[in-house]
């Protein structure tokens, strides 16, 4: 994997960068198994290559639940940071 170039001020550092080059990637392969499946002929592959694109599709919710919660918890963060600056 390359290494991505972010400056992120927050605790969580590279990992939103990861996650979304994670669910770009996860996306791309999808992209690529439903382009097989439909060159496919033989419904036991198709199957097969369904059951891939339904198990990516479940990796890519995973993925997106934990950015909304990786999002939720720097807002909160950042509220409380923000919370006491203002009597700076």
């Amino acid at each position: 994997m390359k290494d991505v170039e972010t400056k992120c001020l927050r605790k969580c550092r590279n990992t939103c960068a990861s996650l979304n080059e994670a669910l770009r990637i996860e996306a791309s392969s999808i992209r690529f198994y439903e382009g097989v499946q439909k060159e496919c002929n033989i419904p036991e592959v198709k199957s097969f290559i369904n059951e891939i694109i339904d198990e990516r599709r479940k990796g890519i919710v995973r993925i997106i639940q934990k950015l909304n919660e990786i999002h939720a918890k720097s807002q909160i963060s950042d509220g409380i940071i923000s919370s006491f600056n203002q009597f700076e």
